[in-house]
């Protein structure tokens, strides 16, 4: 069975997207600072359809993080749409041939038939909840990895119910000074660091995401008392 994985681009404060969020501004105001160091990537470029790009240490980073990759979750905010009922002339920001050539599974509320894009995406739509969307993906994907791609609040419900087994995040040399924070109310996370990467604009690190034991017994530990 593969790894349950998340990559993500953060800035120096915790921020994964900028204040003011919209559906015509997603990634908020200043958010797409983010993500700037990918767009010159030959390995973005690729996965997008576009020619030419830079061949350094961030894009092998990319092509890593994705290689045994075979199935993705992500939120409804993230596949855009608004909220509410579904406009079904929404496709999600991609176009016609998103850069994820796999299914992905859509956290949502409401229901959708699936989309079947150009390129090998399909878009199933899971109403019900985390656990279901991530036992879909494993199905999908057999002996592959799956990958958690935001946003912000679905990659920390994955965190608390402890489903991730790794998170890299890209560091990126910015203050937003404002907007979403990717930790934001999540409590005692232990992670384990795998790897630092410095890149020629930003810095790669993987954690290992450890998990706790549960139980009342470990539950009073925490809590100070002694076990007899």
């Amino acid at each position: 069975m593969g790894t349950v994985s998340c990559q993500i681009s953060m800035s120096l404060d915790g921020y994964v997207a900028g204040p003011e969020q919209s559906l015509t501004d997603p990634l908020g105001r200043g958010g797409l600072r983010l993500h700037e160091w990918l767009f010159g990537l030959d390995a973005w470029r690729e996965r997008h359809g576009l020619a030419g790009g830079e061949r350094n240490v961030d894009a092998e980073v990319v092509e890593e993080a994705v290689r045994d990759v075979g199935a993705y979750v992500m939120g409804r905010r993230m596949f855009g749409g608004g909220d509410g009922p579904w406009d079904l002339d929404w496709r999600g920001w991609w176009g016609e041939d998103p850069p994820w050539h796999a299914p992905v599974f859509v956290l949502t509320h409401r229901p959708r038939e699936t989309l079947v894009m150009r390129g090998g995406t399909e878009f199933h739509f899971v109403t019900d909840g985390i656990e279901a969307a991530l036992r879909r993906a494993r199905a999908a994907t057999g002996t592959g990895g799956v990958q958690v791609t935001g946003g912000a609040d679905t990659v920390r419900q994955f965190l608390t119910a402890g489903l991730l087994d790794t998170l890299q995040l890209h560091l990126v040399p910015i203050v937003l000074g404002a907007g979403e924070r990717l930790f934001e109310g999540v409590d005692d996370l232990p992670l384990e660091q795998v790897s630092v990467i410095a890149g020629p604009t930003v810095t790669h690190v993987t954690y290992r995401v450890r998990r706790q034991p549960t139980g009342p017994g470990w539950t009073a530990v925490r809590r100070g008392c002694r076990q007899t």
